[in-house]
This record gives structure tokens, sequence and C-alpha cells, in this order.
């Protein structure tokens, strides 16, 4: 935590957006004179003049796109979709066309996961190396220390051990202090010091060898979560094999593949993009990406996510996706913002941290004053089985540092969030794993949700009959042009009974209602039965008969043409076993579906669902959860993420169902069930209430510490050795306590019934 340092938001307080934060970091910075920015290569490079310290150069980069990225990772220039010419960033004085050629440019890399995991993978074992170098020397000044004569060579360790243990935290005290700049290292040291200077090595020596095994713990507990994540990172394919008119194969690195381009998959290859399944049957082990365990049959036709395994079969695939659009690499993109994106209860730490920092230093220095001035304690010499006031105002520093506090929250997060990449839960920031844990309702769209949402159509009908063959027609060129469940299912029937799209101009999705187009210059709509409200097209309602229970309608019209499509769809097999289980955990379940009614209820009854509300438009959706939220409940929407788009954003927390086929999802969506079961919302259920208690127990255990520990400092009981343990050991406790969220393990689906 830091003293002086001001918090992000107050940095780029007038910025609204990452650029303009950066050129507000840039105006008042003298060593960077300019940044420019390649999204595309994924390299950021900086301008200086004269001499500089790269290394140095390195840090305050590393640490400016840190505190943009937590205030406006939105804007950022790759996650903008921000493409072509690099971006250069002046100072916003202008600079003479000779100032710039004296300019020296650096280049570094674009920070990356798979970096930061690297980077923290060094660094817990040199913290670690130098914490055990600390130990010895302190366990040998111990021994010596009884030794006669040997006190110098006592001290000498001691002062081995503290320079061992304290060399990190002096030189990032060091660059922090050239900044103005104070925090939990400064202070350390500080204690060390002071501990050192009226004769207290070994407790000076023992604090700095605990502050540096803590160090040492915290790193590796990142390092692990990074490491859960970047797995992801390695698992993207590097190069395909590319199908030539001719037949033949040529290897092209994955970032140059184009849409339409044929690869060859053969055995045990990684898919390298998202496509479509040409020819060859084959099995795909896709749970690196969607954390499905079982192996999926793939045939002709089927979709491929780029990063899954080929189990078996030599296969041709087209190519649907350029790399950097692909499943796996939105997923990763999506991680990489999650970790920067703060839960609730840690940004209200983040502020309190600073000000608690003050307070305490404040605090123990009013202490000194105490003890010295009103109590008669000597200041700084200590007498037999009497401490001194300096003593006592060290030991009560220590003791209020605030390091369990500052990492209680973000230690269990980033866990949470680790694991849930490994296994298919998607969760796109702290808020998002905290929320979910609140959330007493749980609103979810039928189609695609509690049911398989791969509907198939049963029968084509026209009125009058005759003209099945035009309304299939139709039906299949508009819903070409949707990724709707019912127009695949539309799509797929047209390409098993060979009925061809044709070219369609003008094409609109009216919300709510259906699909628009021109087909040679006709206009066509397909959608719901209200489509029929128009006049012309009323009186054909008296003639068609009802349509059976628990089957959808979709309807076409145009000129000449009045016919419906009747399709039918199969409920999801964890569907009564989730809804069950939500009931038995006190959370209300409600279906919202623009289906009829009679299909809803049929659902709804064979489920359990209670509470069902039928035919309704995106903007009922919305509504519905509105009226809900004003009564005080905190709702959840589980929907596709297409449609469903308006109720999801207006949710306390939205949950988005098969993401495979869904751009719209990832990008809408708190949280995405990647491998499209609903029975993952149980886990990541589970898995945020874990997080919680652990956040929870974290901050008790950290905030305990500090209020015994101090309690006892004031009234001079706590020895500054007792002192350090108390300190440095509830924030070990911390992250090893967070650190079991991953290895948590997920409950079967026969403990769940």
């Amino acid at each position: 935590m830091t003293a002086t340092d001001s918090d992000p938001s107050e940095q780029f307080r007038d910025a609204v957006t990452w650029m303009e934060g950066l050129e507000a970091f840039l105006q008042n910075d003298d060593e960077i004179l300019a940044v420019r920015l390649d999204p595309s290569a994924q390299t950021i490079s900086v301008a200086t003049k004269g001499t500089v310290n790269a290394v140095k150069l390195k840090e305050k980069l590393d640490t400016l796109i840190r505190e943009l990225d937590e205030q406006f990772l939105s804007t950022r220039p790759e996650s903008a979709g921000t493409s072509g010419s690099a971006l250069v960033v002046e100072r916003p004085h202008g600079t003479a066309a000779a100032d710039r050629r004296a300019w020296t440019w650096r280049q570094f890399a674009w920070p990356t996961v798979r970096n930061a995991e690297l980077d923290q993978a060094s660094e817990w074992k040199r913290l670690a190396l130098q914490a055990g170098i600390c130990l010895l020397l302190l366990l040998a000044g111990v021994v010596l220390e009884h030794q006669e004569n040997l006190m110098w060579l006592a001290i000498a360790c001691y002062t081995g051990s503290m320079i061992a243990g304290g060399i990190n935290a002096a030189m990032e005290t060091w660059s922090k202090l050239r900044q103005f700049r104070l925090d939990i290292d400064f202070l350390m040291l500080a204690v060390a010091i002071a501990a050192s200077s009226i004769g207290a090595w070994r407790e000076g020596a023992l604090l700095l060898f605990l502050f540096s095994a803590s160090g040492a713990i915290e790193h590796y507990v990142l390092h692990r979560t990074r490491r859960e994540i970047s797995a992801l990172t390695r698992a993207a394919p590097k190069v395909a094999r590319v199908m030539g008119a001719d037949g033949s194969l040529q290897m092209r690195p994955v970032e140059a593949l184009v849409i339409g381009d044929q690869l060859r998959v053969l055995p045990d290859e990684l898919i390298p993009v998202d496509g479509t399944l040409m020819s060859g049957e084959t099995a795909v082990d896709e749970s690196n990406v969607t954390g499905e365990s079982v192996p999926i049959e793939k045939t002709s036709g089927d979709t491929l996510l780029g990063g899954t395994l080929n189990l078996w079969g030599s296969i041709a695939l087209r190519v649907d996706k350029v790399s950097a659009e692909s499943t796996l690499q939105r997923i990763i993109a999506l991680i990489e913002q999650a970790e920067h994106l703060r839960a609730p209860s840690q940004r209200f730490t983040d502020k309190f941290g600073t000000a608690y920092t003050l307070s305490a230093m404040g605090l123990t220095l009013a202490m000194f004053f105490v003890w010295s001035l009103a109590l008669g304690v000597r200041p700084f010499a200590n007498e037999p089985g009497v401490t001194s006031a300096f003593y006592r105002s060290m030991t009560l520093l220590v003791v209020m540092s605030p390091c369990a506090l500052a990492l209680s929250i973000p230690s269990a997060i980033l866990a949470a969030i680790a694991w849930g990449a490994r296994h298919g839960l998607l969760f796109r920031g702290g808020a998002a794993v905290e929320k979910l844990a609140e959330v007493d309702t749980i609103c979810m769209d039928k189609t695609g949700t509690l049911t398989e949402g791969a509907m198939r159509v049963r029968q084509v009908e026209s009125f009058p009959t005759g003209h099945e063959n035009d309304v299939a027609r139709i039906a299949v060129s508009l819903d070409s042009h949707s990724n709707h469940p019912i127009s695949r299912a539309i799509s797929e029937y047209g390409r098993r009974h060979g009925v061809n799209p044709e070219t369609v101009t003008d094409f609109q999705r009216i919300s709510g209602m259906g699909l628009r187009g021109k087909i040679q210059d006709v206009v066509y709509y397909v959608g719901r039965r209200e489509l029929l409200s128009q006049p012309q097209f009323r009186e054909w309602l008296q003639r068609v008969p009802d349509t059976p229970l628990a089957v959808s309608e979709v309807w076409v019209l145009g000129q000449g043409v009045v016919g419906r499509i009747l399709l039918e769809d199969s409920i999801r097999e964890g569907s009564r076993s989730v809804l069950r289980r939500l009931r038995e955990h006190g959370i209300e379940s409600m279906m919202l579906t623009g289906d009829r009614r009679a299909a809803a209820e049929s659902v709804a009854k064979e489920l359990g669902v209670t509470t069902v509300r039928a035919g309704l438009h995106p903007g009922d959706k919305v509504r519905i959860i509105q009226e809900l939220t004003t009564r005080g409940r905190k709702v959840a929407m589980v929907g596709d993420g297409v449609n469903d788009a308006p109720s999801l954003a207006a949710a306390h927390v939205s949950v988005a169902m098969g993401a495979r086929g869904s751009d719209a999802a990832m990008e809408q969506s708190d949280i995405v069930l990647m491998n499209d079961r609903i029975e993952k919302l149980l886990t990541a259920l589970d898995l945020s209430q874990r997080a919680r208690r652990i956040i929870r127990q974290n901050l008790a255990i950290s905030l305990g510490a500090i209020v015994l520990a101090s309690l006892a400092s004031l009234a001079s009981l706590l020895p500054l050795t007792w002192g350090v343990v108390a300190h440095e050991g509830s924030t070990l406790i911390v992250c090893l306590n967070s650190l079991r969220l991953i290895f948590y393990k997920e409950a079967s689906p026969e403990s769940r019934g």
C-alpha cells in the first residue's frame, strides 16, 4: 500500500479514455517524450532524450499501463479494435522537428498474461532464494549470539540476513522515493533499521526474513493463478496446414490465415482456428476451451473451435474466423481484461488502504510522544524489563501495516478467475465473481438455455398448400444471416434438403419480431405470429390450426407467400436437477421467453418451473427484471447473449449460454458458460459463494490480526518479535487461504442429484 501515492483515478482525474489518460501522463512526465502504440504488432515504443535507465523505464511503462488499464481498460487501443498504422501520442505541447531527431526510441512487448506469468515465475523463485539466505544467516546469528566473545560475528550475520531479506524492498523503496511515494516496503525497512539501531538485531532480521518469505509466497500465488490462465495461451496453435487448389499442402502461420482457406488437420493435432468441418469424421477434445471433459463427435457441417484437439480423424476444415477473432483468442483477451477489473469490495479496500496507512503512521508518531512524554517511558534506550517508546512505536507500526488487508480480496478473486478459465467458466472481472453470490432470483430464457437450443424442423406448411418449397426457400435465405438457434435449425434443414439460400438485400433484424429482407426486389418477413397483425394477413389466422404444445412456429410472409415452419426442441439433460438445486438453496427461478404460452407452460411443467412469462418481447424481459430489482431482488439473467442482450444488461449479473455460437455472449455477459451446459451455472454459483466466503475469511483474518496485535502493542504486551510474526503470519495465511480456490473440486453430477 502506498502512503503518498494517489489513486489512479486521481492521477488521471480529467481523463475518460485510455488514450486521454496516456496524454495526461505525458503532460506531467519529463522523461518520456512520446509513446507509439502498435496493437497489431503487439509492441509499445517510447521516445526519450539523452541517457536513461532502460530497466527503470520499462518498470515505469508497466506501472503506467497497469494503472491505465484499471481505469479505462475498455478503451485500451487493442480492446477497442484499433487497427491499421501505429498510433503516436506526444506531449500536448508542440515539439520542433529538430528536437524529434534527437529522440531515442525504445520498443517493448505489449504486456500479456504469458509475460506476466514468466515474470512471476522468476520473481517468486528469486525472492524464495533471498528469503532462504536470510533465514540461514538469521539462524547463524542466533547461534553465535550465545557464544562468548562472538557477538560481533552474530551482528555481522544479522546484518547479512537483513541485506538478503531487504534488498528487494530497498530497491523498490528507492525507486518510489524518487517519485515521492511511500509504501509498505519503506515501513518494513524503517522498522528493521530502527530495531537494529537500538540493539534489536534479531528482531530486525526476523522481520525482513518473514517479509521476504511473505513476498515470495505472494508472488507464488500470483504465479499459480497466472499459470492456470496462460495455459490457454499455450494451447493456441501457431501454424496451420493449408490445402492448395491442386491438393498440395503448405505450412502457414495461423495469423496469416484468411476466411475461406481450406485446412488439413491430422489426428492428435490442434485445430488452428474456428471453422466448419468440410470432410471427414472425428472426435474433438474441447476441454481446454469449454471445460467439457467428454470428447465430442464431429461430422461434416459441424463447427470446430480453434485450440481444441482433433483426436483421431484426418479432416478438412474451412476457416470461418481469422486467428484474432477465434473463440480461444477472445477468451484469452477477455481473461486478460478480467484481471484488471476490480471487485466492488476490492475498490473499497483500495480507497480505505491509503487513508489507513497514513492514519497508522500518524498514530504511531502520536503514541511515541504519549509513551515518552506522558507516561515517562525512556524514548530510545531499553531498560531491563521495560522497552523504550521507540521500540513500542516500531512494534505498533509493524502490526498496523495493512499487507494482509491489501491482499485479502485480489488474491481470492484472481484465483477464482483462474480456476474458472481452466474449467469452462469465464468470469469477466472481480465484480462478476462477487455479484453472482448475491443472487436470489434467476431468470432464464427457454430456447438454448433450459432446452438444448438445437431445434429441428418438424414440418413446413403453406397457406394455401402447394407452396411449401417457396416457404422453405425464403426462410432459409433470410435465416442464413442470423445466428439465433431457430435460424440455425432452419439453415440446417436447408442443407439437409438441398434448399440453397438466395441473395438477400436490405436485410435487417426487427427487434423482438423477426427478420426482414429483399429477395429479387421482393420484401419478405420471417418471424413471430405478430407479423400477421397486418390486415391483409389476419384472415389466415382463422384458418390455421393451433400449434401443438412444445412446438415453436416461425411465419414466412411476402408477396404471394404465407406459411409457417414448425420446430421442436428437447429439454436439456441437466435442467431439472439445476432448477431443483436452486430451489433447495432458496433461489427463485423464473422462465422468460418469447415463445407461445402453451409451449412455454408445457416445458415449465415438465421442469417444475413455478413462474413463467411467455410471449415476451426483449423490452418486456427488461421491464420484468427492472420490476424485480425495484422490489430489492438480486437478479441474474441467463440467456443466449444475442436477442437477450437488453435483459442481460438490465440484470444484476448476466450469464450467457452457448458461447461457442455467439460472439455477443462474450461481449455482453458478466459470466459465460463455455461448454453450453446448464449444470455449469451451479458450479459458477458455488465457486462464487466459496470465493466470497474466502474473501470474508481473509478480511476477518487480516483485520482481526491488526486489531488484536494493535491492542496488545498499545498495552505494551507485545514484543517486536511477536508483532512481526503476527503481521507476516496473517499475510501468509491470507495468501494460502486464497490459493485454496485453485484446488477447488467441482461437484460431480451424481452428487448434485
